[in-house]
């Protein structure tokens, strides 16, 4: 899902990656804070054990101006920490209860609510490019076989 963020924001100036559609809703830019807030507490801290450092409010307050690229590496760092977290993780960790968020869960459903966050919110941002872009908006694969187009 990184992949696909890349793709959309390369398509994107600072300035769209800011925009909002209207005041009340979020940029792209806020989603990706969002996504690197929740990856950090829920992956990172919740079940890597490092520590919780996260601000859910401020992703959502801030208003910029955080460059595309450094939003790009934010979300890239955060993935990659995720991952090495991921990797070391054992069937008992796994299976162990834990609590993150306020929230009472299991290392598997941490991961499993943290994949599906991640991959709603893509598609947000995927939508909120689309918007902005118009016909402009460049697809990450286009279908290239028959059996692919059906």
């Amino acid at each position: 899902a990184s992949a696909k963020i890349r793709h959309c924001l390369n398509q994107l100036t600072d300035e769209q990656v800011w925009w909002r559609p209207t005041p009340p809703q979020n940029s792209i830019a806020n989603l990706i804070l969002h996504l690197c807030g929740n990856v950090r507490q829920w992956i990172i801290s919740g079940l890597g054990r490092e520590p919780d450092i996260r601000n859910r409010p401020q992703e959502f307050a801030e208003r910029g101006p955080v460059p595309r690229d450094e939003l790009i590496g934010q979300l890239d760092d955060a993935v990659r920490q995720a991952d090495a977290v991921l990797g070391t993780l054992t069937p008992e960790q796994l299976l162990a209860h834990c609590r993150i968020q306020g929230f009472d869960t299991t290392g598997l459903s941490a991961i499993f609510d943290s994949v599906g966050h991640f991959k709603g919110h893509t598609q947000e941002i995927i939508c909120l490019s689309r918007m902005q872009l118009g016909e402009a908006y460049q697809f990450d694969w286009i279908p290239s076989t028959a059996e692919q187009r059906s």
